[in-house]
């Protein structure tokens, strides 16, 4: 099992346990968790410890978009890219400047 498909199962997991209540409802990966009502803006707040305690992470609030928490996918996406920043560089800022602007 690849590192990436072990994630996506850990926050599926957890979405499962803590907002569906172990349903059998089916959950894709793409699902959308606000537009099927499976977590709300305070459970977005429980998936943000889950993955700071879980993986190690700070989510800074700028993090807190559709597009990095919105599904298993995007949440899966930006840990990937958040754990492994390397994966995600831009070519070396030169002459002391910082690429994107952020330190």
């Amino acid at each position: 099992m690849s590192a990436t498909s072990t994630v996506a199962q850990q926050v599926r997991e957890f979405i499962v346990a803590n907002f569906l209540y172990g349903q059998e409802r089916p959950l894709k990966d793409n699902d959308s968790f606000l537009g099927e009502g499976i977590v709300d803006s305070t459970g977005v707040l429980q998936l943000v410890a889950f993955l700071e305690e879980t993986y190690g992470i700070t989510v800074e609030d700028e993090d807190l978009t559709p597009e990095n928490m919105d599904s298993i996918s995007s949440v899966t996406a930006y840990l990937c890219r958040k754990t492994n920043p390397v994966a995600g560089a831009v070519a070396a800022p030169d002459q002391g400047s910082v690429a994107g602007g952020q330190v």
